[in-house]
C-alpha cells in the first residue's frame, strides 16, 4: 500500500463540509437552473456519493439526487426502479403515499440528476435525538409500516433455494472490497459467515417478498407532530424477493447503534457473542412476528442483517473500504466473533489492522 491509500485511509468517511460546501453548492446551482425553476436548499453529500438537495419553486418542492461516481450512479438507477415498480403494484393501496415519486430522471450528461417529490416529516434519526425517550415508540410504528409492505408482497416458503443469492453475492462484495477478507483469517472468516448461514436457512420458512434492504431511522419519515410514519426513503437496495425480517432486524440494530453510540458492528458482534438478541430488541421484533425462535436463529438473522448492511455500504462508495477504521470497526470486529467449525473464532488473537480496497 502507497503512502498515499495509507493517509486516505485515516480520513473521515465523509468530507469536512467546510471543505465542500462551495463545491456543493456550485453544482446543486447549476442542477438547480438546467430544471428551470426553483431554488436549492443547502445541499448535503451522502455517505452514497450522492449531492442531494431540495429544490423549492413556484411549480414544486423536490428532492434533486446528483450522482458523483458511477457507482452512485448504479445506486440510484436501481432506486428509480424499485421506486416505480412499487408505486405501480396495486397490491400496497394506502401505503404507496409512503413512497417518493420519481418526477424526472436524467441519467446521462454532465448533470446526471433525479428529481423526486418531497415526502412531508423530519427524519427519524433527527426525531430521536431530541426525543430519545420516544425510541420504542417510534419503532413499534416502523416496524408495523414496513411490515404491512412484507404482508403485502410477500409469501411465506422454503428459503433454502434463495440461501445463495442472498449470502454469496455480498460475500463477494467484502471479498473484492476489502484486501484483509481475501485470505489468512478473514478468508477463513467469511468462510464460516457462509457455513453459518447456509446451515440455519436451510429448511427455513420466512417471508420474501419485498424488501427495502436499508431500513434504519434516517429512511423513515416521521410527522413532526405526533411521530407516526409518513414516508419511507433511499430506496436503492431494494429488491423483491428478499428476506422480510432483515428489515425489522436492520432498523432494531440500527436504532441500538443510534441510541448508544456504539458503532453498528459493536451491535452486530454483541449479539455474536451472547449468542442471542437483547430482550427490549427481541420484544420489538417479536411483536411483528419478525424473530426466529432460539439463539442460533436470531445470530443468524443478526449476521444476514450486517452481511446486507456492509456490504451494501461497500457497493455505494469507495471511501469504506478505503477507512480503516470503518473496516476494523464494522468488518473485523463482527467477524472476529463469527464461530468456525468446531465453536473456535475464525480470527484469533489480536485484530489485525485492516487494508482498504486494492485500486
Amino acid at each position: 500500500m502507497t503512502l498515499t491509500e495509507e493517509l486516505r485511509g485515516l480520513l473521515p468517511l465523509r468530507p469536512a463540509p467546510v471543505l465542500t460546501r462551495p463545491a456543493d453548492a456550485l453544482t446543486a446551482r447549476r442542477l438547480a437552473e438546467s430544471l428551470g425553476d426553483g431554488d436549492p436548499r443547502l445541499p448535503r453529500r451522502t455517505f452514497s456519493d450522492l449531492l442531494v438537495f431540495r429544490l423549492d419553486g413556484a411549480q414544486r418542492t423536490a428532492v434533486v439526487k446528483h450522482p458523483r461516481s458511477r457507482r452512485a450512479a448504479a445506486s440510484l438507477a436501481h432506486e428509480c426502479d424499485a421506486v416505480r415498480r412499487l408505486g405501480q403494484d396495486d397490491r400496497l393501496g394506502r401505503w404507496r403515499q409512503l413512497l417518493p415519486v420519481v418526477e424526472e430522471d436524467r441519467p446521462d450528461g454532465p448533470l446526471p440528476l433525479v428529481v423526486e417529490s418531497c415526502l412531508p416529516g423530519v427524519g427519524a434519526d433527527a426525531y430521536l435525538r431530541h426525543a430519545p425517550r420516544q425510541a420504542c415508540r417510534v419503532a413499534e410504528s416502523a416496524l408495523a409500516a414496513i411490515s404491512a409492505l412484507h404482508r403485502a408482497t410477500g409469501r411465506t416458503e422454503d428459503v433454502t433455494h434463495r440461501t445463495a443469492g442472498w449470502v454469496e453475492p455480498r460475500l463477494d462484495v467484502l471479498a473484492r472490497e476489502v484486501r484483509w477478507c481475501r485470505r489468512g483469517e478473514g478468508a477463513r472468516a467469511l468462510a464460516a459467515v457462509r457455513g453459518l448461514l447456509e446451515n440455519e436457512l436451510t429448511g427455513r420458512r420466512l417471508l420474501v417478498g419485498w424488501t427495502h434492504g436499508d431500513f434504519h431511522p434516517g429512511n423513515l419519515l416521521l410527522t413532526a407532530d405526533r411521530g407516526t410514519p409518513s414516508g419511507v426513503i433511499d430506496w436503492a437496495g431494494a429488491v423483491p424477493d428478499g428476506p422480510a425480517l432483515l428489515d425489522c432486524h436492520t432498523f432494531v440494530l440500527t436504532l441500538r447503534h443510534q441510541l448508544t453510540g456504539r458503532e453498528f458492528g459493536a451491535v452486530v458482534a454483541d449479539v455474536l457473542r451472547r449468542a442471542r438478541l437483547r430482550p427490549a430488541d427481541r420484544r420489538l421484533l417479536a411483536g411483528v412476528r419478525a424473530v426466529q425462535p432460539g439463539p442460533r436463529a436470531e445470530t443468524a438473522a443478526a449476521l444476514l442483517t450486517w452481511l446486507w448492511h456492509v456490504a451494501g455500504n461497500l457497493e455505494k462508495s469507495q471511501r469504506y473500504a478505503r477507512s480503516h477504521r470503518w473496516v476494523a470497526d464494522n468488518v473485523v470486529a463482527v467477524l472476529a466473533e463469527v464461530p468456525a467449525p468446531g465453536g473456535v473464532p475464525a480470527v484469533s488473537g489480536a485484530r489485525p489492522r485492516p487494508r482498504g480496497r486494492t485500486p
